[in-house]
């Protein structure tokens, strides 16, 4: 391999520090506290047993239903395909709100990371499992950082929000991406914070960069990343040319 020449980037805790966390607990303990207060006694369910850890490990890049679903399993909720879509739509009405409230922000160290690679000769793609990726995208001005635009335009390809039949572990969004860059996975590393990421980019051939958001080094190592960084400036971006993940120090 002489180098990489495809890089693809979750966007939900990689790219944005979003509110995705704190709207899938509040939408819960809405529900909870009114339309589902009849069933509370029947789940283990209580506000401070939604952690970050129980976010991180369960529901964390998968696409609505399927994180729903883990939430609900998780506490034993009754009826759970009939409470699914409702949780959802509820959680979905609460992100719009957040990010139109600004309640967001970019990591710097990754959108300085993004316009690195891209300069660096080598295609982009955004792949999200979330729906409200690009949204989050399109908020990112790139004028502190010295470009124009938004943070959305620089990728060559974004394949986040899209109905795949499989959700991560399965590769699927990867792979799509990569095949949408006119490159083979073994050509591209994936950029990714979640644990269940880590184990989509490996089962899909691909390079992985592990990015940990939430003192998950040791976790997000045990996938098989190729690196694990808490900054992205931390990873070489001349080894990228030679098809290495690895760090400056």
């Amino acid at each position: 391999m002489s180098g990489y020449t495809g890089a693809i980037f979750d966007v939900d805790g990689v790219l944005v520090d979003s509110p995705h966390e704190e709207a899938w607990r509040e939408s819960l303990r809405e529900l909870m506290a009114g339309p589902w207060a009849d069933i509370v006694g029947q789940t283990s369910y209580s506000p401070e047993k939604f952690t970050p850890a129980l976010y991180h490990e369960r529901m964390s890049g998968k696409p609505r239903t399927a994180g729903a679903t883990a939430a609900l399993e998780y506490f034993g909720v009754p009826d759970i395909d009939r409470r699914v879509t409702e949780y959802g739509e509820h959680k979905q009405e609460m992100i719009i709100r957040l990010i139109s409230e600004g309640r967001f922000s970019a990591y710097d160290d990754a959108v300085r990371f993004v316009l690195a690679v891209r300069n660096a000769g080598i295609p982009v793609a955004a792949a999200s499992s979330s729906k409200n990726a690009k949204m989050f995208l399109e908020k990112i001005d790139l004028s502190r950082f010295g470009g124009t635009g938004n943070l959305h335009q620089v990728f060559d390809v974004d394949v986040s929000g899209r109905d795949f039949a499989h959700g991560k572990p399965d590769p699927e969004i990867f792979l799509t991406a990569a095949r949408e860059l006119g490159v083979e996975p073994s050509d591209a590393f994936v950029a990714e914070d979640a644990v269940n990421g880590i184990q989509a980019a490996k089962a899909g051939g691909f390079g992985a960069l592990g990015v940990s958001r939430a003192d998950d080094v040791d976790a997000l190592a045990a996938e098989g990343a190729d690196v694990v960084v808490t900054d992205m400036g931390e990873i070489d971006l001349s080894a990228l040319g030679r098809g290495e993940l690895v760090t400056t120090s």
